[in-house]
């Protein structure tokens, strides 16, 4: 077992979730249910497979300022990152419609970028910790490619694009699991540091991008009974791996 099996483990999740959306034109379940089973995996990763580990390596405080700024880099990306779209609309699909499919998918491949740094940090504690966090992330992954694949589909009435995407999005998090593996097995002293920063990156796309368009369908109860699949699953790989 090593780093680079556990990057291509994410990068197969996320592919096969945009592969499924290409094959069959649908999706299984819906945009706020896959993203509210997703926000339970990632909210008890980032405090059983980073944060309390981290803390138990390194004490509270190089945790804490991991957390805080894990918490601004992933604010600061969202500020670079634009917000506005200027494609015009497709039959049957209003502008705000179509812009808002776009920021979903544009969420969904930016808090790529925590849960691949999450795995590599982890990994850097722990093979065993970073196997068994990318075995949640990527189970999560695959309605997160579905979610980033089916939106295009829907605007572009094109098959390969969406694909092409999907496979850039898992890729983008496989690299940065491999980047962070890298980074903190070089600068060990670093390592409760990085746990705090992945955790934080976590926590914050988990309240900030996920948890609301989780719920913003209105569809309250199916998100947080998805919401509570994901939390459970998380624990069980946490307890029994």
């Amino acid at each position: 077992m090593n780093i680079i099996f556990i990057s291509l483990f994410l990068l197969l999740g996320t592919f096969l979730g945009s592969f499924l959306a290409v094959v069959f034109k649908r999706s299984f379940v819906g945009i706020s249910t896959s993203l509210a089973f997703t926000g339970g995996v990632m909210l008890v990763a980032s405090f059983t497979s980073l944060i309390l580990p981290g803390i138990e390596l390194g004490g509270f405080s190089k945790v804490a300022l991991g957390i805080i700024f894990g918490f601004g880099v992933m604010a600061l990306i969202e500020g670079i990152v634009p917000h506005e779209h200027t494609l015009k609309g497709k039959e049957g699909l209003t502008q705000h419609r179509i812009n808002k499919l776009y920021l979903v998918v544009l969420a969904v491949i930016i808090h790529n970028i925590p849960e691949g740094l999450s795995v590599g940090i982890a990994s850097a504690y722990s093979i065993q910790e970073g196997f068994k966090t990318s075995i949640a992330i990527a189970l999560q992954d695959i309605p997160e490619g579905l979610v980033v694949s089916l939106p295009l589909m829907v605007i572009s009435g094109k098959v390969i694009m969406p694909l092409w995407v999907g496979f850039l999005s898992g890729l983008l998090e496989a690299f940065f699991a491999f980047a962070g593996f890298v980074f903190f097995e070089h600068f060990k002293n670093l390592l409760a540091f990085g746990l705090g920063f992945g955790g934080g990156a976590m926590v914050y796309i988990t309240a900030k991008e996920v948890f609301p368009e989780a719920y913003a369908e209105g569809k309250h109860a199916q998100s947080t009974i998805a919401f509570l699949l994901g939390l459970l699953l998380m624990l069980l790989l946490d307890t029994s791996l």
